[in-house]
């Protein structure tokens, strides 16, 4: 049924009651004038003389203004701090936020913020870090002095000195939307992940991963000793420079957005010298960093990355090569023991779906630990990213 606001003018109108002789009371007429006179000076009247539509007029008076609002208080904005809040002071959390006000004097208020909450990711591609290769937008160093590795890092919030940190990087990002998505939405922004360069979506998904906060790697497949375990075409080969170039070039122009390049496979390529090291010069020439997952215990991509200038780094625990849940948690405790002694401890885990859910969880606990979890691009030894 309609209400007086929706229903059109004039529907269901009642009918005025009709009085004996067919004509209205005098004093109904006197009171309506009454009442238009004490409504401040309305005008009833034609827009064009008698027979017009009628029309309402009546004096406008200008609102009051409104009070002047308050000034707004003064806050700081600190990084999180393990101390505890002062005495008496209230704390209130929301959404991962830590905002403690007041302590028994007179001050601002101090938010807390989250380590989550570091610096959105600069936009990707910069115009300075490509170039126009014969298959896509390659990465290159900027006449500035800028690289990729050191642009398209996420930035780190301060941790405080001593404290362990651990880094976690999730392979095998793009091949399956649903697993991909999973981990972007599942995973914290500090966690880096690393996209194959196959999938139809793969740019899409590795643009939405840096939208979310997550840093991103390119997991260059590379040759084993097994042909039989190559997972797919323009697969990096060893002793052949010329094509090994181009299989790499085809791989780096296929998203942008990477801050290095992480091996998949390779344990041919990676522990032939001669292959390895036109490897790293190329990936050296455009300022990417390079970070070895482990899985080849031959490998020399150290040693030439050393060499020729790149800045490298050696994963320390592969999570799930064990991928039952009681293997990964104990991966990841191992992970936190490795970051106790040395400091900083780099682990790599696949993009499946039961290792993501564990990470997850682990992470949602992870100070219990009494460790940090940082981006693996904070983890280099060396300041210049290069």
């Amino acid at each position: 049924m309609l209400d007086d606001l929706d229903r059109p003018l004039g529907l269901e109108r009642q009918e005025p009651p009709k009085v004996q002789g067919g004509r209205k009371p005098l004093w109904t007429a006197g009171a309506i004038v009454a009442l238009v006179l004490a409504a401040g000076g309305v005008w009833l009247g034609g827009r064009d003389g008698p027979g017009g539509e009628p029309e309402a007029r009546a004096p406008i008076q200008p609102l009051p203004p409104a009070p002047a609002a308050p000034p707004a208080p003064q806050i700081q904005v600190q990084q999180p701090s393990p101390e505890s809040a002062p005495s008496g002071a209230r704390v209130d959390i929301e959404n991962g936020v830590r905002v403690v006000r007041g302590g028994g004097a007179a001050g601002p208020a101090i938010i807390h913020v989250p380590e989550s909450a570091a610096a959105p990711l600069l936009p990707a591609p910069d115009p300075r870090l490509v170039e126009k290769g014969r298959f896509g937008m390659l990465p290159k160093r900027g006449k500035d002095g800028a690289t990729p590795a050191q642009v398209y890092a996420r930035p780190q919030a301060a941790v405080k000195p001593g404290v362990p940190r651990i880094a976690l990087i999730v392979g095998g990002m793009g091949l399956n939307d649903l697993a991909t998505q999973s981990a972007i939405s599942r995973l914290p922004a500090a966690v880096t992940l690393a996209f194959a360069p196959y999938g139809t979506r793969v740019e899409h998904l590795a643009s939405s991963a840096r939208d979310a906060g997550h840093e991103i790697l390119l997991q260059a497949p590379m040759e084993p000793f097994d042909s039989a375990e190559s997972p797919g075409p323009h697969v990096i080969p060893a002793g052949d420079a010329p094509k090994a170039e181009d299989e790499l070039r085809w791989q780096m122009g296929r998203f942008p957005g990477y801050f290095g390049v992480i091996n998949y496979l390779g344990g041919k390529l990676t522990s032939d010298r001669d292959s390895v090291s036109p490897l790293m010069v190329e990936i050296g020439k455009r300022g990417l960093a390079y970070i070895d997952d482990a899985s080849a215990p031959g490998s020399l991509a150290g040693e030439t990355a050393a060499r020729e200038g790149v800045n490298f780094l050696k994963v320390d625990v592969r999570i799930d090569e064990v991928r039952r849940p009681e293997a990964i948690d104990a991966a990841l405790v191992k992970l936190e023991t490795l970051a106790k002694q040395k400091g900083v401890a780099v682990g790599f885990a696949s993009g499946l779906p039961s290792t993501s859910e564990r990470i997850a969880s682990y992470l949602a606990d992870i100070k219990r630990a009494g460790v940090v979890l940082v981006p693996v691009s904070s983890a280099f030894d060396a300041g210049d990213k290069r």
